[in-house]
This record gives structure tokens, C-alpha cells and sequence, in this order.
């Protein structure tokens, strides 16, 4: 077992939190539990113009649904600004850093250049040695630099890819503090990760140009390199990048869809991350099973059918009860009412094989709960003309007259009232039926539908229907 595990999800409240992101949060915190050690929450809003209240909401709102508890946090990276400043002081004093007064004007010609000579934009090192490097109390405006050794190569060995090695060559002076003052994102990330002492860097592999940057910025600060595991992206079906058109919404959305927390973290585990021919796990087996080395390299593909396929076995998995617990919000969403749980849990039950989501379900077994039928109007047209009233009529008078209700009285009345009008075929009784009672042509069986809405509902249904 890896001894003091600590790993940290530090999002960014410029956007909701995504199927990507909640992915990487569960592998933390798969990885965290599994080794008894700590899940840290940072969040990463030193971009004050686009982070907001609102997106750091959902962003905890999703976590918490999820159950993703965490240990430490959250912590603010705004509220940390002079904890970046003062390492890049101690940069610059070790004559690690510099200040660039090039202006952005200056570095758009020169990176077009570059790039018009078959280059990589890279800055040119003008400011790197010499007085226009050293003058610091200078008034002219300046950002500082990373002084990026010029030899050698930056390796690591990644525990998802393998072995990584970087020319230094190949890496520029980074920028690490803006000329407004605001630290850059490969120094706030190291001196965060070092002052918080995490021991595993577990983030998208979108991330691992930024590595090599992040272990010279370790070892310039004299401070030990984690370990990194780069994650495999999520792509949709088209194997492209994962984006709204795939499905990448809010985590949150799913709720409001109708998912449970327990399926997808299900699904996301499985997305890069296997243990044998199992699919569906509880979360206590997600802890117990949830091995790095286990993870992929190829990029996984979000399949919203399979989320959903996931999603259904777990809710098999639910008792009556919770089942009832579970979908009242969204009986409620329709403006519906639990008023005798017994009953609600027999109407969900006969509904669970169709019901894919909560909201599904909610929305197909709907017509157990509302006093007045809404008829699907197509349905109606077809079977309630004047025919289907006319057969409906003998059914009703035969179930009036039954003094048990239960399947199998039920299911000799049907049949009475089918040979009394010379009905060859059950469908033409029991499609009418089945309108009269829920509106539509799709539901459980006949009779166990009759069964469960009770004698007071099915007669009260037919006699509006016959009107």
C-alpha cells in the first residue's frame, strides 16, 4: 500500500462541472480511498473575470451528489496570492527568474515570424541576461519569466503512460507572473501542490505539456516531484473531443435527468479504467478494486445508451421503498403526489423494467397518480371512437358488479366481455382499456394495471372515458 496518499481535484469555476472533470475528481478520490489516504478540493480561480459564484455552486453541488466527500477544502487560489508571489521572489533572488518588459505588441511579431518560418512560438530569451534582465526597480511595466535551463532532458516516468522525456530545448521561458501580478497556472499549480504536500498528480492527460514545465519549477524551488498519472481524454462517439454535442453537460444535469450518483460513478470508472469482465460496481467495490496501473492509454468514448444501460441496473438493484424515496422528486416535477407509499411502490415496481431514469419512470408511471386521464390524442382517435366505447361498455357494467378485486376475478370478467361481443382477438378489449385508463397504448400488463389503480380509479376512468 502507498503510505500517506494525499491527492487533490482543483477545479476551476469558469464552467459547470463536466463528465472530464467528474471523471478526474473520482479517480482522486477512487485512489485517495483505496490507499486510506486524503481527497483535497482546491479551487483554481485566480481568473476573477470568468470565475463565478454560480459555476463554483454547481461545481460543489455536483461533487456532493456524486458523494465524492472531501477531506480538505475547499481552498481558493485567489485567496493565496501572496503565497505564489513569495516563491516567485525567492526565484528571482536565486537568479531563477527574471523580469521581461517586452511588450505583447513586440511578442505578436516575433511569434508571427516563427511561425511564418516553419517554427514553434517560442520567446526569444531578449530579456533572459544583461541590465534589461536585472533592473528591478524599473518602472516599466513587467512580467517575470522562468529562466528555463538551457541543457538536459526532463524525464518522469508517468504511472498511466510510462516513461516521459523532454529536451529542455524544447521548452521556452514560461511567464509565472503576469504584468498585472497574477501568478500563471504552472506556478500556482507547483506551489499549491507543494504546500499542500500531494503526492500524486492525477489530471487529463490535456495536461502533460504542462508537466515537464511544472518539474523544472519543483526542482528550481528545491522541492521533491510528485508522482503523475495522466488519464486517457474522453471522446464521443465520433472519436472526437467530448462536447456538448456528445452529451458533455453539467454533472448536475444528470441528476435532474433522473441518473443516480452510484451509476455514474459506475460509468465513469469504467471510462479508462478496468478490473476484469465486471461493468457494474457499488461504490464500496469501486475502492476496493480501483488500481492507476489499471488505467488505459487510448482515449475512452462516452456512450450515453451505455450510461443509461448502467444507470437501469442499479435502479433494479433498489427496494420498493427507495425506489418510492427516489422518484417522488420528480412525481413532484409533474406536480404529482405520494400519498399512499404502498401503492406508489406497486405502480413504480410494475413500471422499473421501462423506466430507464428516475425522470423516466416518473414520467411513465405518471398516470397511476393524477385524478383526471391525459389521452395521448392519437391513441384516443383510434381506439375511443364510438366502436371502443361500445366495447367498453359491457366491461364496465361486469366490473361494477365484482365484489373481489384481485387478478384473477378481473381476468374472468374480461374474457365474459369478450365472448359477449364476439372479440376474437384480446387486443381489440384491451386497447381501449388501456386508454380509457392511461392514456395511452403503451403501459404494463392489462391486468395488473387494473390490479393496482384498484376498482374506485378503473371505474371512475371508464365511466369519462364512455362520456
Amino acid at each position: 500500500m502507498t503510505n500517506n496518499v494525499r491527492v487533490r481535484f482543483a477545479p476551476s469555476p469558469t464552467g459547470h462541472l463536466h463528465i472530464g472533470g467528474a471523471r478526474t475528481a473520482l479517480f482522486n478520490y477512487l485512489f485517495a480511498r483505496h490507499h486510506r489516504g486524503t481527497f483535497i478540493l482546491r479551487i483554481e480561480d485566480t481568473d476573477q473575470e470568468r470565475s463565478t459564484k454560480e459555476f463554483l455552486e454547481s461545481i460543489l453541488k455536483g461533487m456532493e451528489w456524486l458523494g465524492m466527500e472531501w477531506d480538505e477544502g475547499p481552498f481558493h487560489q485567489f485567496e493565496r496570492l501572496a503565497v505564489y508571489r513569495e516563491h516567485v521572489e525567492k526565484l528571482l533572488k536565486a537568479g531563477k527568474a527574471y523580469r521581461c518588459y517586452c511588450t505583447p505588441e513586440e511578442l505578436e511579431v516575433k511569434r508571427k515570424a516563427l511561425l511564418a518560418a516553419g517554427g514553434k512560438p517560442k520567446y526569444d530569451g531578449k530579456c533572459r541576461t544583461g541590465d534589461r534582465g536585472l533592473r528591478t526597480t524599473e518602472r516599466k511595466p513587467s512580467c517575470i519569466r522562468f529562466k528555463t535551463p538551457q541543457e538536459g532532458l526532463v524525464e518522469f516516468n508517468d504511472i498511466c503512460r510510462g516513461r516521459i522525456v523532454t529536451d529542455r530545448k524544447e521548452l521556452d521561458d514560461m511567464i509565472i507572473l503576469r504584468t498585472d501580478g497574477t501568478p500563471t497556472y504552472n506556478l500556482t499549480v507547483v506551489v499549491d501542490d507543494v504546500t499542500m504536500k500531494i503526492t500524486h498528480v492525477i489530471r487529463g492527460d490535456d495536461h502533460l505539456n504542462n508537466t515537464p514545465r511544472q518539474i523544472q519549477l519543483y526542482e528550481a524551488l528545491g522541492f521533491a516531484v510528485p508522482q503523475f498519472a495522466h488519464l486517457p481524454m474522453i471522446h464521443g462517439s465520433d472519436k472526437k473531443k467530448l462536447s456538448k454535442r456528445h452529451g458533455a453537460v453539467s454533472v448536475v444535469e444528470y441528476q435532474e435527468q433522473g441518473f443516480l450518483p452510484e451509476a455514474m460513478l459506475n460509468y465513469l470508472a469504467r471510462l479508462g479504467w478496468s478490473s476484469g469482465d465486471q461493468e457494474i460496481f457499488t461504490k464500496k467495490e469501486l475502492i476496493e478494486k480501483f488500481d492507476l496501473n489499471a488505467v488505459g492509454k487510448s482515449p475512452s468514448i462516452f456512450d450515453i445508451g451505455k450510461c443509461t444501460w448502467v444507470n437501469s441496473q442499479h435502479l433494479a438493484k433498489l427496494s420498493e421503498r427507495e425506489l418510492v424515496e427516489k422518484t417522488k422528486p420528480y412525481l413532484k416535477g409533474l406536480g404529482l403526489k405520494v400519498e399512499d407509499a404502498e401503492y406508489a411502490a406497486k405502480a413504480l415496481h410494475s413500471e422499473r423494467e421501462r423506466g430507464k431514469t428516475l425522470k423516466e419512470l416518473a414520467e411513465i408511471s405518471a398516470f397511476y397518480f393524477r385524478d383526471e386521464v391525459v389521452w395521448d390524442e392519437k391513441a384516443k382517435a383510434k381506439w375511443l371512437d364510438e366502436k371502443g366505447k361500445k366495447h367498453l361498455k359491457p366491461l364496465l357494467e361486469k366490473f361494477q358488479a365484482l365484489s373481489r378485486w384481485n387478478e384473477e376475478e378481473i381476468k374472468q370478467s374480461f374474457a365474459a366481455a369478450q365472448q359477449e361481443l364476439g372479440i376474437q382477438k384480446m387486443l381489440d378489449l384491451a386497447q381501449p382499456l388501456r386508454t380509457a385508463l392511461t392514456g395511452t397504448t403503451v403501459s404494463p400488463g392489462i391486468f395488473e394495471v387494473l390490479v393496482i389503480l384498484g376498482k374506485e380509479r378503473v371505474l371512475k376512468r371508464l365511466g369519462k372515458a364512455l362520456v
